[in-house]
């Protein structure tokens, strides 16, 4: 479903780009919110400099290149989507202090209790558990959990982060996610 965005951030429409949850899911992936691409697509990480999309078939997280509109189609991979912020749309700076809904995030997780919970950008991860700054998280599996779910923190593949990128965080999220004892 696409938006007609006029501003760089703003408000959503309830439910504007749904969270693909379910029971039974390897990994949910969580952003801070819905950039103005995104927001105005009706799609996950879909402006063309995010590198979300060539990382997942890169990494070997799914079999073949996907679109950010065939995000509906990630669950039959075993992959979820939902960002910490459902109600704005912007670039992490340009969101109100008070979007970030990390209690509702953390019921989402307790509902459907996917393998691993992996943020795709240390903001996210910082918003998720309630921190002020990035500075304590490090890159890759977290030392706590949420019940069940594994927590595993990403460099973000905004294109607006790309002096922090480094994919190998990614292979290694693949690597985990396909052990034996993986979700």
């Amino acid at each position: 479903m696409s938006l007609s965005v006029q501003s760089r951030s703003g408000p959503l429409p309830h439910g504007h780009v749904a969270d693909l949850l379910a029971p039974g899911l390897r990994v949910v992936f969580c952003g801070t919110a819905l950039g103005r691409v995104s927001a105005a697509r009706g799609a996950y990480y879909a402006n063309p400099r995010n590198k979300f999309w060539p990382t997942l078939f890169a990494a070997g997280l799914i079999p073949a290149p996907m679109q950010p509109e065939d995000w509906p189609r990630l669950a039959a991979h075993g992959i979820g989507l939902t960002d910490v912020c459902k109600a704005h749309y912007g670039n992490d700076n340009e969101l109100p202090a008070d979007a970030f809904d990390p209690a509702a995030l953390r019921a989402k997780i307790a509902r459907y209790r996917p393998g691993i919970l992996a943020f795709t950008s240390k903001k996210a991860a910082a918003a998720a558990l309630g921190l002020r700054g990035t500075g304590q998280i490090p890159y890759g599996l977290q030392a706590q959990s949420w019940g069940p779910t594994r927590l595993f923190a990403l460099p973000s593949p905004s294109g607006s982060a790309s002096a922090y990128w480094d994919a190998a965080h990614w292979r290694d999220l693949a690597a985990l996610l396909a052990r034996p004892d993986a979700a």
